[in-house]
C-alpha cells in the first residue's frame, strides 16, 4: 500500500514539475534578444511545439486524475472521529521583564486601513466553511471549486456510507501531515495519483504573506474527517497551485478499519550558537509544512536568533508546534510577546533561562561590549541625574519648610498679637466697669438685680486634666440659687452639666417652699421666688465632653447660651459672681457687658497661691505659721528647712506645700522625730535658753547638723497627704521645684482644730463675713469634707478681727468680691494660750458658702459672725385651730446649729434612682420639718453618675446636729449597700470623724459645767 502512495505520488509530481517547466520556457523565449544581425531564430515554430507537448501532459495529468477520482471511499464513524481528534496543549510561559525590541527592518509598513478590513474579511470568510462566500471565495483566490455539501439525516449517524464523486481536484496536494504518515492503502488508492506540490505561483505566495503579516489571524484547525471534494479540472483552473495544505479524502472502505490515529507531525530544529542552520532537514520539513504562514514564523524565528546571539546561548532546540500555537493566538504580531513567550517555543527553556539569568550573561553576546558601555553610561547618567534630582528636592524641601515655618511663625505671631489685643481691651473694659461697680455698689445693693452664677473653677489646665468628673466638680455649688431668698434678686445659674427633669423638678419644688418656710405653714401658696432663677447649659458642653473645660470656657464659646442671657438681663442691673477666676471669665464678662465681682486673673493668680497668701497674712499683721515661701530650688529648701528646724525645735512636723493647689492635693510632710540626734538639740536649746538660742553662734553646731541631716529625712520620712496625683515623694518634689512651694509648721499641739470664714470685700472696701465653721476632716488626712456651723473653736472678737484685717490688706492689693480664710488654733504646750495661725487664702466662692446659703434659705435664718449664732426667726403659732381670726402668738428667737457637707460620695448611688432614693428616707424619717426649722435637706448635684450629693443637718444643739447627720450616713449606707457590695465611698471616714468631735464636743461640756 505504501509502494502505490508513494509511485503515485512521483508521477504527479513528474506531470507537474514537466508542467511549470514548458511554462517557464515558453515565457523565456519571448524574452530572447537577438544579438548579431543577419541570424534568424524561428520562435513561433518553437512556441508551437511547446504549447503542443504542454497540451498533450495537460490530457494526461487530467486522465490521470480522472482515474483516481473514480474510486471508491469510505466515510467514518462520528463517534471515531471524535475519538480521533486530539487537541494541542497550549504551553504559556511566565513574562519576564527582559527588554526585546524588533529591528526596524521588520517592520514592514502595512495596507491602508481599507485594504487591511477587506483582507481580515477575506481571512474570515475562508476559515468559515458554512458561510455562503467560502466556496466562491475559494474559488476566486485559489481556483478550487468546493461541491454543495448535503446535510447528513439522523439515520445515517453512526453508519458508513459510499462515496463515489470525485475526491480530489487537479491541483489538489497531499498535505505534508499526511504524507509523513505510513497509511495502510488499498490497491485501488495505490492507483490513484497523488500529487505533491512542487511549486506554486509567487504572485499568490507573495499576496498570502502580505494578508498573514497585515491581520496576524491566527488559523484555525479543521476536524481531520473534513472532506475538500474539487470537480474535474479545466482548463482555467490547470495553472493554478493550492496555496494552503488539502486534506485527503477518507480512505477506502476495505482499509478504512485499520486506520490508526493520526499523529501529528512534529519538526524540532536546533538554533546553535544563535544561527538556524537553513539546510537542515527538520527546518526545511517545517518551512514547507507552513509555507503559507511564513511571514509570522520567519520573523519570530529571526527575534529568538536575536536573543540567543545577544546571550551567547549555545544550543537551543525550538518546537514547531509551541511556535505556531503561540503565532496562532496573536501574542507575537506587531512585534508583541516578551522574552517569556519567544522562550516558551523552545524544548529546553529552562536551561536557556537559567542561562541567560545568569549576571552578565547579557554582555558575552553579540554586542556586548557596546551593551555593557551603555549600561555603564546609563547607569552612571541614573546616578548623576538621581543626585541632582536628590539634591534640588533636599533644597526645595528645606526651602518649603522655611517659608511654612515662617508663615506660621508670622501667622502665630499675628494671632498672639490679635489675642493679646482682644485681652487688653477686655482687661481695660473690665476695670472701667470695676469702677462703676465700685462707685454704685451701695445703690446695687439694695436694688433688684440679676445675679449670673458661673460656678467656674478656673485651675490650670494640667490640674483640670487630673481631675476626675470635673464638670461635676464644678456642680456642687446648686446652693448659689438660694440667693433668691433676697425678693431684690434674680438668678441666672450656668450649670456645667445637663440638668434631668428629676433635678430641676426636685430645685423647683425646694425653692418654691420659700413662702411655707417664712410663714411655717406647708398650705401657704408657693412664692413667686421659684419664677426668679433660671438654669442655663452651654451648648459647647457636647463638643467638649472630655476636654474638663472650666464653665468660663464653656461659656464663651456658647454663642446661643450667651444670647440668652443677654436677652435675660436686658435692661437690667447684673453682674457675674465667678468661682476661681480665669481669663475667660472677663471675655464672658465683655461679650455681656456686666462688670465681675471679682479680681483680675493675673492678681488672683499672684496672690491665691500659699507664697501669695503668707505675703498678705504677713501685711496684715495675722500670725502665721513658721515657715518660708518663695521656695523654688532644692538647695534653698534644704538650707530653709534646716534654719526653721533649728530655730523651732519644739515643733515635730513640717509641711510643704505647693504652689497653685488645692486642698490637700499638694501637701506633704515630714516628722522630724526620726532625727536620731534631735535630743541632743533639745539640750542644746535648753542649756542656752530661749533668749540665747536666737543668736547665730548658739545655734551654729545644731544648725551644722540638721544641714546634714535634712537630705536623707526627707529622702527617708517625706510623705503625702493625697497620693492621687504625685504619687511619690519624687514627683512632689520635682513640681514643686518647679511651681514653686513653702516650708510652714504643723502646729505643736495632739488637738488642733481648722476653720474657714467666708469674707466678701466690697468693691468699696467694705468686708463682711458670710459664713463661718469648723472643719471637717477625714481622718489622718487634710482633705476638708464638711463643716459644722456656726464655729466655737475662737473668740468672736478675735476672728473678726482677723477677718477684718485680712480683708483691707486684700482690699488693698485690689482683690475684691469673695474670699475663703483658713485658720488653725490650738494651745501652746508652755502657757496654754490659745494660738491662731492663718495658714491659707483661697479666692473664689466656696461650697461652704453654697451650703450656707442653702441653710439659710431652708431656715429663713440669719449667720451672725459677730456673736457667732445662727439665728432663726420665732415660730407663729395660733392659739386654737378652729380660731384663726386671732392674733397669733410670737415665740423668742432661737438659735440653731447645722453639719453640712457637699463632698459625699458612694459608688452605690448610682444604682439608686431620686425618686426611690427619696422614698427610702422618707421611710427612715430623713426629711425636713418646715415647723421645726430642722432636720436633713439634700443637694443634688447630676442626673447621670449620681455618685455625689450635698447634705446639710440643722438641730437646736451642735450634738444633735452632728449626731444626726452621721445617723443619715449610716442609714443611707445600710440600704444602698450589700455585705459583698460596699462600694466606695467616704462616709465610714466621716462617721468616723465626727463620732470623735462628739466625744471632744462632750468632753468639753463636762469641762464647762464643772468649771
Amino acid at each position: 500500500m505504501a509502494d502505490t502512495v508513494q509511485t503515485g505520488d512521483e508521477v504527479g509530481r513528474i506531470l507537474v514539475k514537466v508542467q511549470n517547466d514548458l511554462s517557464q520556457l515558453k515565457k523565456s523565449l519571448s524574452r530572447v534578444i537577438i544579438s548579431e544581425p543577419g541570424e534568424t531564430l524561428d520562435i513561433q515554430v518553437l512556441d508551437a511545439a511547446i504549447s503542443r507537448t504542454e497540451i498533450g501532459i495537460k490530457k494526461h495529468a487530467e486522465e490521470y486524475l480522472k482515474t483516481v477520482n473514480k474510486q471508491v471511499s469510505t466515510l467514518p464513524i462520528i463517534e471515531d472521529n471524535k475519538k480521533k481528534t486530539r487537541k494541542i496543549a497550549k504551553w504559556q510561559p511566565s513574562p519576564e521583564s527582559i527588554p526585546n525590541l524588533l529591528p526596524q527592518k521588520y517592520m514592514i509598513v502595512g495596507a491602508s486601513p481599507g485594504e487591511k478590513h477587506k483582507a481580515a474579511f477575506a481571512m474570515r470568510l475562508l476559515y468559515n466553511p458554512s458561510h455562503p462566500k467560502n466556496r466562491e471565495l475559494i474559488h476566486q483566490n485559489y481556483g478550487i471549486q468546493l461541491p454543495d455539501l448535503q446535510k447528513k439525516t439522523g439515520s445515517n449517524v453512526g453508519a458508513k456510507k459510499v462515496d463515489t464523486s470525485p475526491k480530489v481536484g487537479s491541483s489538489a496536494v497531499v498535505p505534508a501531515e499526511v504524507r509523513n504518515n505510513n497509511l495502510h492503502l488499498c490497491p485501488n488508492d495505490m492507483k490513484a495519483g497523488m500529487f505533491e506540490r512542487a511549486g506554486k505561483r509567487q504572485t499568490d505566495v507573495n499576496q498570502s504573506k502580505d494578508i498573514v503579516q497585515a491581520h496576524r489571524i491566527s488559523h484555525l484547525h479543521r476536524p481531520p474527517t473534513w472532506t475538500i471534494t474539487t470537480p474535474p479540472p479545466t482548463a482555467a483552473s490547470d495553472s493554478k497551485l493550492p496555496q494552503g495544505p488539502a486534506r485527503l479524502s477518507p480512505l477506502s472502505p476495505q482499509c478504512a478499519p485499520a486506520l490508526p490515529p493520526v499523529p501529528i507531525s512534529k519538526h524540532c530544529f536546533s538554533i546553535v550558537d544563535g544561527r538556524i542552520d537553513p539546510c537542515c532537514t527538520e527546518f526545511c520539513a517545517f518551512k514547507k509544512q507552513y509555507c503559507l504562514c511564513w511571514g509570522p514564523l520567519m520573523e519570530a524565528l529571526w527575534r529568538l536568533e536575536q536573543l540567543m546571539q545577544e546571550y551567547a546561548v549555545p544550543h537551543a532546540r525550538v518546537c514547531d508546534q509551541r511556535l505556531v500555537a503561540l503565532m496562532q493566538t496573536g501574542e507575537l504580531d506587531w512585534g508583541g510577546g516578551g522574552v517569556g513567550h519567544l522562550l516558551s517555543v523552545l524544548e529546553n527553556q529552562e536551561e536557556v533561562w537559567e542561562l541567560m539569568r545568569r549576571p552578565g550573561q547579557r554582555y558575552r553576546g553579540e554586542g556586548g561590549r557596546q551593551a555593557a558601555a551603555e549600561r555603564i553610561q546609563a547607569s552612571w547618567r541614573c546616578h548623576q541625574a538621581r543626585t541632582a534630582y536628590l539634591r534640588q528636592q533636599r533644597r526645595k524641601w528645606a526651602a518649603e519648610t522655611i517659608a511654612i515655618s515662617w508663615l506660621l511663625h508670622a501667622q502665630v505671631g499675628r494671632v498672639r498679637k490679635s489675642l493679646q489685643a482682644t485681652r487688653l481691651r477686655q482687661l481695660e473694659n473690665y476695670r472701667s466697669r470695676a469702677e462703676y461697680l465700685a462707685d454704685n455698689w451701695k445703690h446695687l445693693s439694695t436694688s433688684r438685680r440679676t445675679i449670673i452664677h458661673v460656678p467656674s473653677l478656673g485651675y490650670s489646665e494640667q490640674q483640670r486634666r487630673s481631675l476626675t468628673g470635673f464638670d461635676i466638680l464644678q456642680n456642687t455649688q446648686m446652693g448659689r440659687l438660694c440667693d433668691i431668698r433676697d425678693e431684690n434678686i434674680e438668678v441666672i445659674y450656668v450649670c456645667p452639666v445637663r440638668l434631668g427633669e428629676d433635678l430641676l423638678h426636685y430645685y423647683t419644688q425646694l425653692l418654691g417652699l420659700q413662702g411655707a418656710v417664712e410663714t411655717g405653714d406647708l398650705s401657704a401658696v408657693p412664692a413667686s421666688s421659684a419664677k426668679r432663677f433660671t438654669i442655663l447649659t452651654p451648648e459647647a458642653y457636647q463638643h467638649f465632653p472630655n476636654h474638663n473645660m472650666c464653665v468660663s470656657t464653656l461659656l464663651k464659646y456658647s454663642p446661643r447660651t450667651l444670647r440668652r442671657i443677654k436677652d435675660l438681663i436686658q435692661g437690667k442691673h447684673a453682674y457675674i459672681v465667678s468661682g476661681v477666676p480665669h481669663m475667660d471669665d472677663l471675655a464672658v464678662a465683655d461679650e455681656l457687658g456686666v462688670p465681675v465681682l471679682g479680681p483680675e486673673p493675673a492678681v488672683a493668680q499672684l496672690y491665691g497661691t500659699k507664697s501669695g497668701a503668707r505675703r498678705i497674712f504677713t501685711s496684715a499683721g495675722v500670725s502665721v505659721p513658721p515657715g518660708h515661701g518663695d521656695i523654688y530650688t532644692l538647695q534653698q529648701l534644704y538650707e530653709c528647712l534646716a534654719q526653721l528646724m533649728t530655730d523651732h525645735l519644739e515643733v515635730q512636723r513640717w509641711l510643704f506645700k505647693m504652689d497653685g493647689e488645692f486642698g490637700s492635693r499638694g501637701t506633704a510632710y515630714c516628722d522630724v522625730s526620726h532625727l536620731s540626734f534631735r535630743s541632743w538639740a533639745l539640750q542644746k536649746y535648753r542649756r542656752h535658753g530661749p533668749q540665747l538660742w536666737r543668736m547665730a553662734w548658739a545655734q551654729e553646731p545644731v544648725l551644722i547638723k540638721f544641714q546634714e541631716e535634712v537630705p536623707a529625712l526627707l529622702a527617708s520620712h517625706a510623705k503625702l497627704f493625697n497620693t492621687s496625683c504625685y504619687p511619690s515623694w519624687i514627683s512632689f518634689l520635682e513640681h514643686f521645684l518647679k511651681e514653686g512651694g513653702t516650708v510652714e509648721a504643723y502646729p505643736p499641739s495632739d488637738s488642733v482644730t481648722c476653720l474657714t470664714v467666708d469674707l466678701l470685700v466690697e468693691p468699696g472696701g467694705e468686708v463682711h463675713m458670710l459664713s463661718c465653721g469648723d472643719q471637717l476632716h477625714e481622718p489622718g488626712s487634710m482633705q476638708v469634707v464638711g463643716c459644722s456651723m456656726p464655729q466655737t473653736s475662737i473668740c468672736q472678737h478675735t476672728l473678726h478681727s482677723i477677718c477684718m484685717r485680712v480683708g483691707q490688706a486684700c482690699h488693698q492689693r485690689h482683690i475684691l468680691g469673695l474670699l475663703s480664710l483658713d485658720l488653725v488654733t490650738f494651745l501652746e504646750l508652755g502657757t496654754l494660750e490659745q494660738q491662731v495661725w492663718a495658714v491659707d487664702l483661697d479666692i473664689g466662692y466656696s461650697n461652704q458658702l453654697a451650703m450656707t446659703q442653702m441653710m439659710l434659705f431652708m431656715t429663713s435664718g440669719t449667720l451672725n459672725c459677730r456673736t457667732g449664732c445662727l439665728e432663726v426667726p420665732p415660730l407663729v403659732i395660733n392659739s386654737k385651730a378652729s380660731a384663726r381670726h386671732k392674733a397669733p402668738k410670737a415665740l423668742s428667737v432661737t438659735s440653731r446649729f447645722a453639719v453640712m457637707s457637699s463632698k459625699l460620695f458612694h459608688t452605690n448611688l448610682s444604682m439608686v434612682h431620686y425618686s426611690v432614693f427619696f422614698q427610702m428616707c422618707k421611710a427612715h424619717r430623713i426629711g425636713f420639718d418646715i415647723k421645726e426649722r430642722q432636720g436633713s435637706v439634700f443637694a443634688l448635684h447630676d442626673s447621670t453618675e449620681r455618685k455625689s450629693l450635698g447634705l446639710v443637718t440643722i438641730s437646736p444643739d451642735l450634738k444633735g446636729a452632728l449626731l444626726t447627720f452621721a445617723h443619715n450616713l449610716s442609714i443611707i449606707h445600710q440600704e444602698i449597700s450589700a455585705p459583698n457590695l460596699q462600694g466606695k465611698t467616704n462616709f465610714k471616714k466621716l462617721i468616723k470623724n465626727i463620732e470623735e468631735v462628739v466625744g471632744v464636743t462632750i468632753q468639753n461640756a463636762e469641762i464647762e459645767k464643772s468649771a
